[in-house]
């Protein structure tokens, strides 16, 4: 199987990249992330997958648009739902490139973390995949999340603290104790 992968991070890869290539899926990725804010918090997690990309020798088609004001304009007034609007807005990308370049599937690397709404990325997924007439790969990578992030730390990579919306931003510093 050729699998296309969006890649919202490079921490957020590393154990699905793995885990299918152990089962012999062979698996490229694509950048496409137009809600990360703010744009130092974008190119940091760009250069972190670039030299991720250098040190596992991997595929990845760079899709690099900073959207922020298409985002914001997308959700504004709705931002409990944004979740939704931006899953559905990169694996849309992700399922189009994918049916372009002939990949058997697609997929995402947001399936790893413990964080994200894993039943509306599969219903996202999965309703894309009939419009696309293309299968949506779907694993519950979360189980390998803790070793995602050991392998994170050993390749000294740029670690994040919030999922990348400016919304999830905020909820991460206001919960935060201090």
């Amino acid at each position: 199987m050729k699998l296309l992968m969006h890649i919202c991070c490079a921490n957020c890869c590393l154990y699905p990249l793995q885990a299918l290539k152990e089962k012999g899926i062979s698996t490229s990725g694509l950048w496409f992330n137009p809600n990360i804010h703010p744009y130092s918090e974008y190119r940091e997690r760009l250069k972190a997958l670039k030299y991720l990309q250098e040190e596992w020798r991997l595929d990845i088609d760079y899709s690099d648009n900073y959207g922020l004001r298409e985002f914001i304009r997308a959700v504004v007034n709705r931002e409990d739902n944004r979740c939704g609007y931006c899953y559905s807005t990169r694996l849309e990308k992700t399922a189009k490139k994918a049916k372009e370049y002939g990949f058997d599937a697609f997929t995402t690397s947001l399936l790893v973390s413990p964080y994200q709404k894993i039943d509306i990325i599969r219903k996202t997924g999965e309703r894309l995949a009939e419009k696309y007439n293309m299968e949506f790969f779907f694993e519950d990578f979360r189980t390998g999340y803790s070793k995602g992030v050991e392998i994170s730390k050993a390749l000294g990579l740029y670690r994040q603290k919030y999922c990348g919306c400016i919304y999830s931003e905020e909820e991460r510093y206001l919960n935060k104790k201090t």
